[in-house]
């Protein structure tokens, strides 16, 4: 799912949205009066190209078209979505929210990046009233996935449905919350924590560092992964929530926190917090901290996907849609031309593949190549069903050709040659290119084993009858240069 996005407001969250839109090939407009708009979203396009190529396994779509308009009425022009991040004041939303009328389709996505107001007060006097929703994000846009979506009685469920498919195809993760409420959900809770924060600073119990740390290295982590409920289940023991509560609910009446109170953000507060702040973090610029802060986030969402779990579950689901999309298949049955070297993988070189000359570590062509092995494998019946039942294939010698450097971000495919498939051998060729640059081979040499016994055995029919389809299909292509070829022979 593509389309144009309109962006109104180029500032961080604006210039996240537009490079969420962008990096997954939308066209995107962008209106913003202050003359430093373009370099600001500049900035962080860079960032998000570095980082969000890297997110997931499937290759991103082709980047979308950027510009910059003169008005809004440009910018707006044919937009499937329009996205408000105008500062947070009311009277200027409603200005910039008139102003889309007679501008925009009728099926139009009106969405505000508002982190308080709800949707009716943004849609009170509003002849699109229908057409305007909170879509609430968190920063960085381009890597987080979740966007709190609020509609009101003047949206029809099924607008605010489709708004969250259209999100969804993005890779994010829409919420929608059921009732409007101020500030949503996730703007409250983290209210509620700066503000007793805020009393332990004032009260000189803490600094500023000691209190990120108290997250970062405690329940920040366990919350990244499991939130609040499912920890504290976890923390119940066997017995589970009941027993959490019955064990930890009677200190809700003890006075552990301030909440209801608000300190006094006097100079004096406001210049320690500053202070303790530089002190902590000013030795990195903040473009130096985005990127640590974006390099953290994919590395944790990652590490969360091997485990098909939160955030990692659903990338995984957004690269399982990409894959289709970029061609991809699960079956032999599935590829249109069966004689033409097939593709295995289409993906960007993650941050974590680099290494300290800055370019892909060598041990991650072999990961690449070994995903590819792993797509092949499928495609001729090897899947998880069909290893559950105890069969498999094990590699029993590789040759990898490292030929050319690659980047972090860069796009990659592999495509896949059957040079052997019969009997209970599996040989097979992988190329490795970047925008048309051979930048490896890989040769591997495969054999059918029976898990029970952990020996070679041969695979059953349907598996090698596919396989077998395969590799008569390339038998007619010319042998790849270099196969065959032992370590340190001349090319």
């Amino acid at each position: 799912m593509s389309g144009k996005a309109a962006i109104v407001g180029g500032g961080v969250i604006g210039g996240g949205w537009a490079a969420r839109f962008l990096l997954n090939g939308w066209d995107v407009a962008v209106f913003d009066p202050d003359p430093q708009a373009e370099r600001k979203l500049g900035e962080v396009l860079e960032n998000a190209r570095r980082s969000l190529p890297g997110l997931g396994d499937v290759a991103l779509p082709s980047e979308g078209q950027l510009r910059f308009c003169a008005s809004l009425a440009e910018a707006v022009d044919g937009a499937d979505w329009v996205q408000e991040s105008v500062p947070e004041r009311l009277e200027l939303k409603h200005r910039v929210l008139a102003e889309l009328a007679g501008h925009v389709r009728a099926d139009t996505v009106i969405g505000s990046s508002t982190s308080g107001f709800k949707p009716s007060e943004l849609q009170e006097g509003q002849a699109l009233a229908g057409q305007i929703v909170v879509a609430h994000p968190f920063n960085p846009v381009y890597l987080l996935p979740l966007v709190e979506i609020v509609g009101s009685p003047a949206n029809d469920p099924a607008f605010i449905e489709d708004a969250c498919a259209r999100l969804t195809a993005l890779g994010m993760k829409p919420l929608h919350i059921r009732a409007e409420i101020d500030a949503h959900i996730a703007d409250r809770l983290l209210e509620a924590v700066w503000r007793e924060a805020l009393w332990l600073v004032r009260d000189g119990i803490a600094t500023t560092e000691e209190i990120d740390d108290a997250i970062r290295f405690g329940f920040g982590l366990r919350w990244a992964q499991m939130g609040l409920f499912e920890t504290y289940r976890i923390a119940g023991g066997e017995a589970g929530m009941r027993h959490f509560i019955s064990q930890f609910g009677p200190c809700l009446q003890w006075p552990w926190t301030k909440l209801m109170d608000v300190p006094e953000l006097t100079d004096d507060l406001i210049e320690r917090i500053a202070g303790q702040s530089d002190a902590q973090s000013g030795t990195h610029s903040i473009r130096e901290l985005e990127r640590i802060r974006d390099g953290n986030l994919v590395g944790m969402m990652r590490a969360l996907a091997l485990n098909d779990w939160g955030a990692g579950a659903l990338q995984n689901a957004h690269d399982a849609a990409r894959a289709q999309a970029a061609g991809l298949v699960d079956h032999v049955g599935a590829l249109s031309d069966p004689s033409l070297p097939v593709l295995t993988l289409t993906r960007a070189v993650p941050l974590d593949w680099i290494d300290y000359n800055g370019h892909m570590t060598e041990a991650r062509y072999l990961d690449a190549f070994a995903q590819a092995t792993d797509r092949l494998m499928r495609m001729v019946g090897c899947d998880d069903s069909y290893i559950a039942e105890g069969g498999s294939f094990f590699t029993v010698e590789t040759h990898i050709r490292h030929l050319d450097e690659v980047r972090a971000g860069a796009p990659i495919t592999v495509h896949t040659r059957v040079l052997e498939g019969a009997g209970k051998k599996m040989h097979l060729w992988h190329e490795m290119q970047s925008d048309g640059r051979l930048l490896a081979t890989g040769e591997h040499m495969l054999l059918h084993v029976d898990l029970a016994t952990r020996r070679a055995s041969p695979p059953a029919p349907q598996v090698a009858g596919a396989l077998e389809r395969l590799a008569a299909a390339h038998a007619a292509l010319p042998l790849p240069e270099g196969a065959g070829r032992g370590v340190g022979a001349p090319r």
